[in-house]
């Protein structure tokens, strides 16, 4: 694992380390083709292994059989390799709410959360392991940055996700992921390639991909802007979430330390050049904590900033994180914040805190194995 970072440290770039075996949800369609008639056969097998992995969501050879023994076996080593293993599930909400500890090749750890509602199946998906953005209040980024995920890396955790609700392991019958939140484990827009990869892979029709709505995929930031400008530029309708915390450069800069090199008004334009080219509306996190950000003026300051926008505020109110100093705001400046927000006109609701006590929910995410994992 990395070192804890120093306060206010940030790591842009992850530390090199040795790279997972290629998976074809790290390739797209024709590059799987290529790969396929590298390896001596017809292309056409390419769409066979897609459709078993995107559409029947298989990867067993043994399951494979419009393809010849041998052949299914070579193709699967090659092509789809194991990429995690399941250390631990905690589930909550009657089994509804479910964190897997993933470890990946290397040993290193992520999590993923599923969670059922009556009308959606949402996953939140890490794309790193640990965060280099340092938010203090967050257990993920206080544990420093391991590595980059690969594409295929991220797109196992919701195909597992997947696999798990159409086998009916999850209470409320056989199912389908709708949605995917890349609010998990790492800062996505510092590890860009690969979550482009891994979104355009969620979203593609199958077998090419797992067919997706574009408008169910949320990427999350704490505001790395340049990122966001090349996000508006893919031609992918996804939703935008800022990771805002606080209005006013003075205490951002110590909540969200990337705000030390892009300020509050450099982020929130981004924002808005993405809403204006993509036509989405953009969600505006803001982590709730009591006496420190959750006071009327901030959210008089904030109502100002997003008023006559194309914006959403989530409120999200602080989850508790091992020695941490801070909490949760009190229900009342909770509700007195929302008043200010509506009186801008701005729309705004309070986060379900739907994993909470499995240390599932925003911001508590750690992957911190409670017995040891061997590697």
């Amino acid at each position: 694992m990395s070192e804890q970072p120093k306060t206010g440290q940030l790591t842009f770039v992850a530390p090199r380390r040795a790279k997972p075996q290629r998976h074809l949800a790290d390739l797209t369609m024709a590059e799987r083709r290529a790969a396929v008639a590298e390896l001596g056969e017809k292309p056409f097998r390419a769409d066979q292994l897609s459709r078993h992995y995107f559409t029947r969501l298989t990867g067993s050879p043994e399951q494979m059989t419009d393809l010849p023994g041998a052949l299914r076996e070579r193709l699967v080593e090659q092509l789809m390799p194991p990429l995690l293993t399941s250390v631990r599930e905690i589930t909550c909400d009657g089994g509804m709410t479910r964190k897997t500890l993933w470890k990946l090749f290397d040993g290193s750890l992520v999590e993923s959360v599923l969670m059922r509602y009556p009308d959606r199946v949402t996953m939140c998906v890490s794309s790193q392991a640990g965060c280099g953005m340092n938010c203090p209040f967050c257990a993920t980024g206080q544990a420093g940055l391991t590595r980059n995920m690969s594409t295929a890396e991220i797109v196992e955790q919701v195909v597992a996700g997947a696999r798990a609700l159409a086998g009916g392991e999850v209470p409320g019958g056989p199912g389908r992921v709708t949605n995917v939140v890349f609010m998990g484990m790492g800062e996505p827009m510092a590890n860009y390639k690969a979550v482009i990869g891994a979104v355009r892979r969620l979203v593609d029709p199958a077998p090419e991909g797992l067919g997706i709505s574009a408008r169910g995929v949320t990427v999350s930031t704490v505001g790395l802007v340049p990122a966001i400008g090349k996000l508006a530029d893919e031609g992918l309708p996804v939703t935008l979430a800022v990771s805002l915390h606080a209005p006013d450069d003075e205490l951002r800069d110590t909540l969200v330390p990337i705000n030390t090199r892009w300020k509050v008004a450099e982020v929130l334009d981004a924002a808005w050049s993405y809403a204006a080219k993509t036509k989405r509306r953009v969600s505006i996190e803001y982590a709730l904590i009591k006496d420190i950000n959750d006071q009327e003026w901030r959210a008089d300051l904030l109502g100002r900033l997003l008023k006559g926008k194309l914006v959403h505020v989530n409120l999200i109110p602080l989850n508790p994180t091992p020695g941490s100093k801070w909490t949760a705001s009190r229900p009342e400046d909770e509700r007195a914040f929302v008043r200010r927000l509506e009186f801008h006109g701005v729309a705004v609701t309070v986060r379900d805190t739907r994993g909470r006590e499995i240390d599932g929910a925003c911001g508590q995410l750690a992957a911190a194995p409670q017995e040891p994992v061997v590697t």
